[in-house]
């Protein structure tokens, strides 16, 4: 399983309760959409992660921001993942982002709110939101699997046979949003 958080805005560590560490715990990857805030919180995240793909947000301390890139790049189950915090010029922007990165998927924080647009044609975009500090917002983090995956729940939608399926949850466990990727 891949785990997305973002948004974490913590001080000593990160934040995780319920079903989102459990998520943490559980995942092969974890992908973190930036603003950790602090370098403990980055370090806690680290040390729960068998793998962690990391980006900075606007909230992080030089010390965090000294750590990590603005923006990655990688692969889970062959389909590629573009990750930024943000990028100016919202949806648009974050798509071209995607395809300036050949990924069908990209995942995005900053607004602490969780989203998913997966057009017809184009990327993909994943916004998690905050499991720590919704502001407001539902508070959230997404999980995803392979295709067809014999581990992916029944409300991953796990019939199509390639890409990802993915549930944006509740550290509660419920579901916010269900959602598919295509390889390409």
């Amino acid at each position: 399983m891949l785990a997305v958080c973002s948004d974490t805005h913590g001080t000593d560590d990160a934040r995780l309760t319920g079903r989102t560490r459990e998520a943490v715990d559980a995942a092969d990857l974890v992908i973190h959409a930036g603003d950790f805030t602090t370098p403990a919180v980055l370090d806690d995240f680290r040390d729960r992660a068998d793998r962690l793909v990391a980006v900075h947000g606007n909230a992080d301390t030089a010390a965090v921001r000294e750590r990590l890139p603005p923006a990655a790049t990688t692969t889970y189950a062959g389909v590629r993942i573009a990750v930024t915090h943000t990028e100016r010029g919202g949806t648009t922007a974050l798509s071209l982002f995607g395809r300036q990165r050949g990924a069908p998927l990209v995942v995005s924080g900053h607004t602490h709110r969780p989203t998913v647009d997966a057009p017809e044609a184009g990327p993909a975009l994943l916004n998690p939101g905050s499991h720590a500090d919704p502001r407001g917002n539902r508070p959230g983090h997404a999980e995803l699997w392979p295709a067809g995956s014999d581990d992916a729940p029944r409300e991953a939608d796990a019939d199509v046979e390639t890409g990802l399926v993915g549930v944006v949850r509740t550290p509660d466990g419920g579901v916010i949003h269900r959602f598919r990727v295509p390889p390409v």
